[in-house]
């Protein structure tokens, strides 16, 4: 299969693109700077291959949109990284990066001579801002008062690929994806390590959460080239089956680490401290108790089902 993917060169980007050459299959990078970014490929790199693109205009990189004789799907996960004060402008420049390369991407597909075989469309479980104690599911209506910076910028973004040429699209909402090397993880295991892993708030917030590994097959799944798993169209929740508090989390982070305590960090302190990182404090103090409905009628198997799996604390 012949995968074209817009944010490529971020970390989900860099991950999904080895997963896909190193199995074989041919992948083209829309890219602002090409031959900025390596990928750690270890197959031949003619099967992958960089075009520049902006993000926002049509220009010769639509072609790539073009059929070919295994099937052209698209894997969107373009867009700014949320890791960023909640401002009227930065909130406007994470809605409008997503938004804008998804239309750009859809405005393609729809001038192509034929539809597109498959479209991964990525998306988050921050859709539904804080859910408090709600256990949410891809049928969970989207709240109509949300986080300008969680369901202000998810939805639009959503909405934007409704009109795709496309034979199937998939709008894969994701949680906070772990894995080794993988900058969530390594973000909380330096936190732990400086004996900062203790909850934060009263720690009872829901953390969804899933493995990389778990994510790529679900991916996989959406392109049609995960064997035993037929997975529809429409909405998946990215989230492994045994969301935790945010205690239960921390506590698992410095068992993994090694750091038998951890000091907590109270409200206050995190916001300040967002303030002084440049940071979103909401990252931290909402929460989400996400699982999937899909998942579990298609008889999707997950690698790593329990946090304590995905950082390594249990086998």
């Amino acid at each position: 299969m012949k995968v074209v993917i817009a944010g490529g060169s971020g970390a989900l980007g860099r991950k999904v693109t080895k997963d896909l050459v190193d199995s074989g299959h041919d992948v083209v990078v829309l890219t602002r700077s090409p031959g900025s970014v390596r990928y750690g490929l270890q197959c031949r790199e003619a099967s992958l291959r960089e075009v520049r693109w902006d993000g926002e205009t049509l220009g010769d990189w639509a072609r790539e949109l073009e059929p070919t004789p295994h099937g052209t799907a698209v894997i969107n996960l373009a867009g700014k990284l949320v890791d960023c004060r909640p401002t009227v402008r930065n909130i406007a420049a994470l809605r409008d990066s997503r938004v804008n390369a998804t239309r750009v991407l859809v405005e393609a597909s729809r001038s192509a001579s034929a539809p597109v075989a498959r479209w991964v469309q990525a998306s988050t479980t921050a859709i539904w801002s804080d859910a408090g104690e709600e256990r949410v599911t891809e049928s969970t209506p989207i709240p109509a008062d949300g986080l300008p910076q969680m369901t202000g910028v998810a939805q639009p973004w959503e909405e934007a690929v409704q009109d795709a040429h496309t034979e199937y699209l998939s709008i894969l909402r994701t949680s906070i994806v772990l894995g080794a090397d993988f900058p969530a993880m390594d973000r909380l295991f330096f936190l732990a390590k400086l004996g900062l892993g203790g909850k934060v708030a009263h720690g009872r917030q829901w953390v969804s959460w899933i493995h990389l590994d778990d994510w790529l097959a679900i991916v996989r799944a959406g392109l049609g080239i995960e064997p035993g798993v037929d997975l529809p169209a429409g909405v998946v929740i990215g989230a492994a089956p045994e969301p935790v508090r945010n205690a239960e989390l921390m506590s698992t982070i410095r068992r993994a680490s090694g750091m038998p305590v951890g000091l907590p960090t109270p409200s206050p302190v995190l916001r300040l401290g967002a303030i002084m990182l440049r940071t979103d404090p909401a990252l931290g103090l909402t929460g989400r108790h996400c699982t999937s409905e899909v998942l579990a009628e298609t008889g999707f198997t997950f690698d790593y089902p329990t946090v304590g799996q995905a950082v390594g604390t249990t086998s």
